[in-house]
């Protein structure tokens, strides 16, 4: 609701301005051509996720994404020792971290929501450490493919949209350390 007041006010002041100063043509003209832009830029997103969502499919069905999941496990187990028995628990978390790992924000987060709710089946209403270090890692998330990124980047015109990558790799391994290391700390200060 805030958001809703914010940019419409937003909106109300600038055609304001540009009424007044006497280029409401201007306004008008950015308006259309914003709008037009978003929608290009919106399909081009659009078409760059149904290929990596469809890419994530035919690996879950191929029995790629159990393969991932296993590879994954000794460092998640690691991540999350409370749920590290629970072989479905462990699963959702890993899809969610491979879908992070190919850059799919989208399709993490049903993935992050599956994993999410099971954990909390068993913590009673409450955030259990094994549910923050899940936000976390979602949140921070090792990106070794930006898909997201190199879509919007490929949408505006790049000609190298994922040249990016050294930047992307070091700035979410620092995010994710960061995040994950105030979370064990957290927790550890949190039972004192």
């Amino acid at each position: 609701m805030a958001m809703s007041m914010i940019w419409t006010g937003m909106v109300t002041i600038s055609v304001l301005c540009g009424l007044v100063t006497g280029q409401g043509s201007q306004v008008a003209a950015a308006a259309i051509e914003g709008t037009a832009a978003a929608v290009e830029l919106s399909l081009s997103i659009a078409g760059m996720m149904c290929l990596w969502t469809g890419i994530m499919e035919v690996m879950r069905q191929a029995g790629l994404a159990r393969a991932l999941s296993r590879l994954l496990r000794p460092i998640l187990s690691r991540l999350f020792p409370q749920v590290a028995g629970d072989g479905e628990i462990m699963d959702s978390i890993s899809a969610n971290v491979s879908a992070n790992l190919l850059g799919l924000g989208n399709a993490a987060t049903p993935l992050g929501l599956e994993a999410a709710r099971k954990m909390s089946r068993h913590s009673r209403g409450q955030a259990c450490d094994a549910l923050c270090m899940l936000v976390v890692c979602n949140t921070a998330s090792l990106q070794l493919i930006p898909t997201t990124v190199a879509a919007v980047r490929a949408g505006a015109g790049s000609q190298t949209p994922f040249d990016i990558l050294p930047a992307v790799w070091l700035a979410s391994a620092i995010s994710v350390g960061v995040g994950v290391g105030a979370c064990k700390l957290l927790a550890g200060l949190w039972r004192d």
